[in-house]
């Protein structure tokens, strides 16, 4: 940071319908981890792309993500009593933008199903395959929490990250 930017006043606002853009631009300050929620669907495996993912407690396993209810995917993820989320490696960046794009685009990329039926993606960072314990309003999206069923540690490679509205990469040292 220069020193001129050490002084510039910050831009403060009230959030309302007229600075939506400046709230999601301030929230794409923080930079998040870039996963993959899978779940069974009567339409096949489904899959959407999520950066709203916490840990809550390690006893019990708890983690949290966030749906947006105005996702066309929104009713597979708000229905499912299974799903796992999967923690994106730096090099899943193709894999992440093709399940932005396309809910079933697991049906063209090799995965397998676990006993309930979950899809689940090899080459992640970590994994976590979760039993939905509570869903809660949460604005424009839920809150869903699961229950961490089993977990796998995956490979120690970079992470792809999501950081002022673009998919970057934390390198290891």
């Amino acid at each position: 940071m220069t020193a001129a930017q050490q002084f510039e006043p910050p831009h403060t606002f009230v959030p309302g319908p007229e600075t939506t853009r400046t709230l999601r631009d301030a929230f794409g300050r923080f930079a998040t981890g870039v996963t993959i929620v899978t779940a069974p669907s009567e339409a096949g495996p489904v899959a959407i792309t999520a950066n709203s993912f916490s840990s809550v407690s390690l006893d019990p396993p708890l983690v949290i993500w966030a749906p947006d209810r105005n996702s066309r995917r929104f009713e597979h993820f708000e229905r499912a009593e299974y799903y796992a989320i999967h923690v994106l490696a730096a090099d899943q960046d193709a894999l992440c933008l093709a399940t932005a794009r396309n809910a079933h685009a697991l049906q063209e990329h090799p995965h397998e199903l676990n006993a309930q039926g979950v899809p689940l993606i090899a080459g992640c960072l970590a994994r976590f395959e979760c039993r939905r314990v509570a869903c809660h309003e949460g604005g424009d999206h839920i809150l869903v929490l699961g229950h961490v069923e089993r977990a796998v540690l995956g490979h120690d490679g970079d992470a792809l990250t999501f950081f002022r509205g673009q998919m970057r990469r934390i390198e290891t040292t």
